[in-house]
């Protein structure tokens, strides 16, 4: 003889079964796996994990940065050791605004792939954002996980006032069971070499019970990097390698005298003389001869 159904056994199974549905479709959905093999460099949306292929990177060639040969080279030398599989150094680019900081970054990575042999897995350039460190180690698990070797930059970092997020930082890079991915570096750059304001550290100076414990603190994220690398104003002599170097290299012609006036007084009226002037001096320059800068 069959059993019989309790009671509303039927109305609570049903009910289940639409509490089971509306959670599966309130459920993130399954992150997709990326295509590594879509680009050499990417960008990282935490929203949803995912890594935005980059295919034409904005980007100067590495012969064209003047002034910078020391730092240049040893941010060359510590890539291509990681691409190498050696061991390296995570890097913090700091000082003066405008003096190729990003762009050397992104003209090593150029450069490290362009002298790679046939066979040997290109290295990925992956950009995070200042606002999205926090996600910084969902990315480092993404990337952990795949066969490639990644440059991980973020450009322009520095920490506010009451801003905490620089401890996630702290954890991804040295902290942590796991530490930092071997297949991953980070780089960064700042124009602050401890990359906390001043005032930040002074206040907590003024109020801390020990106050020697509490900058330790701050200034310890700076110790993650251990390649620290000066970027200062460069001379006029620099400045004008830096011109004169864009413009043989984009077929600027034109009266040599006329050009170096021209830089200097441009850099004069902007307050500032560093490869950002440079470059901006001719681009209105190829304005100017109506010519494209390819």
């Amino acid at each position: 003889m069959t059993e019989p159904t309790a009671p509303g056994l039927d109305a609570g199974t049903a009910l289940l079964a639409r509490i089971a549905e509306a959670l599966e479709r309130l459920a993130p959905p399954a992150r997709a796996v990326p295509d590594m093999g879509a680009a050499d460099a990417f960008v990282w949306q935490p929203r949803g994990g995912v890594l935005q292929p980059v295919p034409v990177v904005n980007r100067v060639e590495i012969g064209l940065l003047h002034g910078i040969d020391r730092v240049r080279d040893q941010l060359h030398d510590n890539t291509a050791r990681f691409a190498r599989g050696l061991p390296a150094n995570n890097a913090l680019l700091w000082g003066a605004r405008g003096m190729g900081k990003s762009s050397l970054v992104k003209a090593v990575h150029a450069a490290i792939n362009a002298a790679r042999v046939d066979g040997a897995r290109p290295l990925k350039l992956v950009e995070i954002h200042r606002e999205d460190v926090e996600s910084l180690p969902e990315l480092m698990a993404i990337l952990r996980a795949d066969p490639h070797r990644f440059v991980v930059f973020c450009d322009d970092l520095s920490f506010d006032q009451d801003d905490t997020s620089y401890k996630s930082l702290k954890a991804a890079l040295e902290g942590g069971l796991e530490g930092r991915p071997s297949n991953v570096i980070f780089y960064a750059t700042s124009n602050r070499r401890h990359l906390l304001p001043r005032d930040m550290l002074d206040n907590e100076r003024s109020t801390a019970i020990n106050p020697g414990e509490a900058i330790e603190e701050k200034v310890s994220l700076s110790d993650r990097f251990g390649l620290w690398l000066g970027f200062h104003k460069c001379s006029q002599d620099e400045y004008l390698a830096m011109v004169f170097g864009y413009a043989e290299r984009f077929g600027l012609d034109g009266d040599r005298e006329r050009i170096r006036a021209e830089a200097l007084e441009w850099a004069t009226t902007r307050g500032a003389r560093s490869g950002r002037t440079a470059w901006q001096y001719i681009q209105d320059l190829a304005g100017r001869l109506e010519k494209p800068l390819a």
